[in-house]
């Protein structure tokens, strides 16, 4: 059985990958629903593994292709993206660094989970910042923990192993995208969105939730 369906807990899960264009539309309506949740029931972030383990570069085609999701979610979110990006030589994209990162400071301070995740995502899209590096990685966690810390954590077996659950889970949930929340009530799982959404269209629904309306 998967964590989701066997810890009896009421929480958020949002599943996330770090290089999701449309999770970085999101960041803006997760800190929202976090704020919301505030006091009231935990988020637990959970990676998603868009790309992870990518091994070949971005060639012209795939990256038309990525280009025109970022103009898309530019346009629905109103997010920063810099298209220097597409400037890059040979560029892998693959997510697994920027994953694991974010499990690493899910362990170290959960409570910036969040926050790192969305610092990750600033400087992959607007700051034009690699973050398949460790050394990216660990610059940006530095504003949430000792960056010595975070390497020894990055490279723990532990977190590797941590990382890779994550992306089981998201495959047993059947998660088809990200960004996804869904809302647990010890084993029970809703979906507040499977995909982007404003944060208008899902206050209603999640603060009935959060309010314990349907129990």
């Amino acid at each position: 059985m998967s964590e989701a369906a066997t810890l009896s807990v009421r929480r958020l899960l949002y599943f996330a990958d770090p290089m999701c264009s449309w999770c970085w539309g999101f960041s803006p309506v997760i800190a929202n629903i976090a704020a919301a949740c505030a006091g009231l029931v935990p988020i637990r972030l959970c990676v998603g593994g868009l790309r992870a383990g990518e091994t070949k570069p971005m060639d012209g085609r795939s990256g038309a292709y990525i280009r025109h999701h970022w103009e898309e979610v530019a346009a629905a979110t109103g997010q920063p993206f810099d298209f220097r990006f597409f400037e890059r030589e040979r560029f892998v994209y693959d997510t697994e660094p920027a994953c694991r990162a974010a499990v690493a400071i899910r362990n170290l301070a959960p409570e910036a989970s969040l926050q790192y995740l969305a610092a990750v995502q600033r400087a992959f899209y607007a700051e034009n910042r690699d973050v398949t590096q460790e050394d990216a990685l660990a610059d940006i966690a530095a504003a949430f923990v000792d960056p010595e810390d975070f390497r020894v954590v990055f490279n723990a077996a532990e977190v590797h192993e941590a990382t890779q659950a994550d992306f089981r889970l998201v495959q047993g949930l059947g998660i088809q995208g990200f960004p996804t929340v869904l809302l647990q009530d010890g084993q029970r799982l809703a979906a507040l969105t499977a995909g982007w959404q404003p944060f208008d269209a899902l206050a209603e629904p999640l603060n009935a939730w959060l309010a314990g309306v349907g129990e």
